[in-house]
């Protein structure tokens, strides 16, 4: 079944020198959150970035993607710990999304483990929404 997800955010003057606030978010789960060029292009001070929230969908996307697949061949995690790191350059746009995770799966190998990142770095919703458009990387090991 299909889902949709909203979020509502007022900007106040122009790009470089005005600001916004992300109103509300369907869920409930945060809000309001303080948003700014600024905090996009050069020192974040406390406020949030569309990339900052990109970069959140990206491990949290990641990580279930990979604690699934794992689930499914029979070596479930104990825990998986990721980042994602999303690259902005300005007049660019969106770069690179680099993920790293580091896992504990009993009875896993690395290269079973990186086989198996690999696979959710490729087929995770927000990979797919970001392949093809930027640079995906990861960096996979069991700690």
């Amino acid at each position: 079944m299909a889902t949709d997800r909203t979020a509502s955010v007022t900007w106040r003057g122009d790009l470089t020198s005005g600001e916004g606030t992300i109103e509300s978010v369907g869920s409930g789960a945060f809000a309001p959150l303080d948003v700014t060029w600024a905090s996009r292009a050069e020192d974040p001070n406390g406020r949030t970035s569309p990339e900052e929230l990109i970069a959140a969908a990206h491990a949290s996307c990641f990580s279930m993607a990979l604690s699934s697949g794992l689930a499914k061949s029979g070596t479930p995690p104990d825990r998986l710990e990721t980042s994602a790191t999303v690259t902005f350059v300005p007049g660019t746009g969106i770069t690179k999304s680099a993920i790293t995770v580091v896992g504990d799966v009993p009875g896993l190998d690395d290269d079973g483990f990186r086989a198996a990142a690999e696979d959710a770095k490729e087929n995770c919703p927000v990979s797919q929404a970001l392949k093809g458009n930027v640079e995906l990387s990861l960096d996979a090991r069991l700690g």
